[in-house]
């Protein structure tokens, strides 16, 4: 914990509160920590809209009926 926070710039105290997630933190100390670690917090690679639909849709074939909401044409 101490190399890590040393690493990122930061004390222990603040590395132990990105640990738990304070809120309190700033936001680029938490993305500078998990970059430092490996950790992804974005999607590694970027999918075409068409390929994400269709893996939802897939995913919503195996439920039943009734839990499937329809589809809202919002096209205006």
């Amino acid at each position: 914990m101490e190399e890590l926070a040393e690493r990122v710039g930061i004390g222990v105290v603040t590395m132990r509160k990105i640990e738990r997630g304070d809120p309190s933190v700033g936001l680029g100390l938490a993305f500078e920590a998990a970059s430092i670690t490996g950790v992804a917090l974005f999607h590694e690679e970027d999918l075409p809209l068409s390929l994400e639909r269709a893996r939802v849709e897939d995913r919503l074939a195996v439920l039943p009926r009734r839990v499937r909401k329809p589809v809202v044409d919002n096209d205006f």
